[in-house]
């Protein structure tokens, strides 16, 4: 089964997802912050990355940016799950490279569990 990357600093929102994506048969490997996230995303070999991008230290653009950036990581398709739904933030996450741009009031676990299952496709 694939593995998956959570990087979410809300514990409560995190908890949720990766229930919900075990429950799904799925591999997890959480960050809670940027650097963590970035260090698992090089470690731990995901199939995907559910990514937020307000996070403490590095923000999810600059995690988006420095894995599209490594040869060993750039390939890994990153779902960005984000609470920032400007235009601008939709434009600059897709052209970092990301897979799909959600925005988590939009979305429950459930249709986010369907957008990995796509994307992993």
């Amino acid at each position: 089964m694939a593995k998956i990357l959570v990087i979410e600093d809300d514990k409560f929102l995190r908890e949720l997802i990766v229930q919900k994506l075990l429950k799904e048969g799925y591999e997890i490997i959480e960050g809670v912050d940027g650097e963590e996230g970035l260090q698992r995303f090089n470690t731990g070999k995901p199939d995907l990355v559910l990514l937020d991008l307000i996070l403490p230290g590095i923000d999810g653009f600059e995690v988006l940016k420095r894995a599209k950036e490594n040869t060993e990581t750039a390939g890994i398709p990153v779902i960005i799950l984000s609470n920032l739904g400007q235009k601008e933030d939709l434009d600059r996450g897709v052209k970092l490279g990301a897979a799909d741009y959600l925005i988590k009031a939009h979305f429950t676990p459930g249709e986010i569990v369907e957008k990995i299952k796509l994307v992993l496709k």
